[in-house]
C-alpha cells in the first residue's frame, strides 16, 4: 500500500511541465496554420483595395461586376451599365480584375491555340 502513494507523488511532480508544453505546442500550431496565413491574406486584400484606380474592373462582395469610374478616399464609383453608376465603400470590393493579368494569360494561351489550329490542318 505504501508503494501506490509513492507512485502518485512522483508522477505528479514530473508532469507539471507537460501541460505548459502542451499549451505552448497548441499555440504554435494555431499561429502557423491559422493566424499567420490570415494576416497575410488581410494585408494582400488591403494592398489590393488601396491600389484600385480608374478603369479597373472590380467585383463587389455582393457579386456586382463593373468598372471603376472614379475613386475617393473611402468610396469608389462603379459603372455597372450604360447610365448606371453605383457608389461603394472600398471595403466592399472583393476582387480586382486587371487587364494586365487578362492580357498575360491570353498571350500565354494564344500560341497554344495557334499550334492546335495548325495541327488540325
Amino acid at each position: 500500500m505504501d508503494f501506490i502513494p509513492f507512485m502518485q507523488v512522483s508522477s505528479t511532480q514530473g508532469s507539471m511541465f507537460m501541460p505548459i508544453l502542451t499549451f505552448g505546442l497548441v499555440f504554435v500550431i494555431f499561429y502557423l496554420f491559422i493566424i499567420r496565413p490570415q494576416n497575410k491574406k488581410q494585408k494582400e486584400t488591403e494592398k489590393m483595395i488601396a491600389a484600385v484606380k480608374k478603369g479597373d474592373k472590380v467585383i463587389t462582395i455582393g457579386g456586382i461586376h463593373g468598372e471603376v469610374t472614379s475613386t475617393r478616399e473611402k468610396t469608389v464609383i462603379v459603372k455597372v451599365d450604360e447610365g448606371c453608376k453605383i457608389e461603394f465603400s472600398r471595403s466592399a470590393i472583393a476582387s480586382v480584375e486587371n487587364e494586365e493579368k487578362t492580357a498575360k494569360t491570353s498571350k500565354k494561351d494564344a500560341p497554344k491555340a495557334d499550334s492546335k489550329a495548325e495541327e488540325a490542318k
